[in-house]
């Protein structure tokens, strides 16, 4: 039998605030608590809480035969527990049925992966391990990387730290013709990798409801029938949990779509397995080999790192920020150091992006900032303090 493999990626970053220098300290001197806290609730109630509770449903109905991936990041467990701890109760109920698996990537979303120096990127992946196993239970076999950001080095660092598997896209220009629908192994390391079949997998989350498409109206019977024209080894899934009541709205039919689509599928000669499972189950049939200048991720039509770092905005704010590091680790204060992890989250850069048309209305969802301009403006007045209460602590310790 054909493997589906659905994987929601669960993320909600703490969004800088419009920033003036005032006697505000520590943390909440940076980020927006009030928007954070807005846009979460919202979510959560649109969201995370609907969701979770249609799973866990379907989950109960089709008794082990339903099995599906999570990646949870570090941040949006945070802000469950300071504003929403229905979302993680839910969590905490689907890990407790085995029918599904969480994923480990870095804690803070970040984009630490691309640093010269993989200190932070270990760190961050050590944080989230531990942060799994305190809130759900569960220790991670698979990794996904921050919007599935990958290259051989990448995947040597993750072999080496004992995962037995990575995602990533299934760009068409890495795999030259190759299909997405089996497994393949990482050069230098022999990682299984395992591939996003963006078509099918962005038939839902990003086409449901475009009135354009060929496919519309999308039921769970039709894509059913879509992925068993398949006949290889998987069909994998991937995409945003938000998917599911906030980029499609409740009023779209996406949550009728994903209550009949378990039922759907099964009906057929597909069946579900997680990431892990397929590992166990498939062997990969040849070997890919992505150069460490050729990072792949499943942003935008380039599928490369253009969505984080295409300008010159952007470019200049990441240098800033990894050069702070040996000053930040220096100082030796947790709050310090926290405040600079968080600012590595990849959100941050994501909404300088001056990409338009379809890409730039995506990047600009979920942006307190009216423009990528004024994004970048904000983030290097932050740096710009940031840098300055580094600096006065430093000095006081001398």
């Amino acid at each position: 039998m054909t493997s589906v493999c659905i994987y929601f990626q669960v993320h909600q970053p703490f969004r800088l605030r419009r920033f003036w220098p005032d006697d505000r300290t520590g943390f909440f001197r940076y980020f927006d608590e009030r928007s954070n806290r807005e846009i979460f609730e919202r979510v959560a109630r649109k969201c995370y809480i609907p969701t979770n509770r249609l799973l866990l449903d379907a989950l109960d109905e089709h008794k082990g035969e339903f099995r599906f991936s999570l990646s949870v990041t570090g941040t949006l467990l945070e802000q469950c527990e300071l504003w929403e701890k229905n979302t993680l109760e839910g969590f905490r109920q689907m890990a407790e049925t085995g029918a599904v698996e969480f994923l480990d990537e870095t804690f803070y979303h970040s984009l630490s992966s691309l640093f010269e120096d993989k200190t932070e990127f270990i760190e961050e992946i050590k944080e989230h391990r531990e942060l799994m196993f305190d809130l759900l239970g569960v220790k991670p076999q698979v990794f996904r990387n921050t919007e599935l950001l990958y290259n051989n080095t990448i995947a040597k660092l993750v072999s080496d730290l004992g995962y037995r598997a990575i995602l990533t896209e299934g760009a068409d220009h890495m795999l030259d013709g190759r299909s997405p629908n089996v497994l393949y192994r990482a050069k230098g390391s022999g990682l299984p990798i395992i591939f996003r079949n963006y078509k099918l997998s962005d038939d839902i989350g990003y086409r449901f409801s475009a009135r354009w498409w060929e496919g519309y109206p999308l039921t769970a019977e039709k894509w059913a029938s879509w992925a068993s024209g398949n006949n290889e080894d998987c069909v994998n899934i991937f995409m945003d949990y938000e998917t599911f009541g906030e980029h499609q709205w409740e009023e779209t039919g996406i949550f009728s779509f994903l209550k009949d689509l378990p039922g759907e599928v099964l009906k057929t000669h597909l069946d579900f397995n997680t990431p892990l499972e397929l590992v166990e189950k498939y062997s990969p049939v040849a070997e890919i080999d992505v150069g460490d200048f050729s990072t792949i991720s499943w942003a935008d039509m380039e599928r490369d790192t253009s969505a984080w770092l295409g300008n010159d905005m952007q470019r200049r704010c990441f240098e800033e920020i990894k050069l702070l590091e040996p000053f930040v680790r220096r100082t030796e204060d947790p709050e310090i150091l926290r405040i600079w992890k968080h600012l590595l989250t990849s959100d941050h850069y994501y909404y300088m992006c001056t990409k338009w048309l379809g890409d730039g209305d995506v990047h600009s969802y979920f942006s307190v900032h009216s423009t990528p301009f004024e994004a970048a403006v904000n983030f290097m007045a932050v740096i710009m303090d940031f840098k300055a209460q580094i600096f006065r602590k430093l000095s006081i310790i001398a």
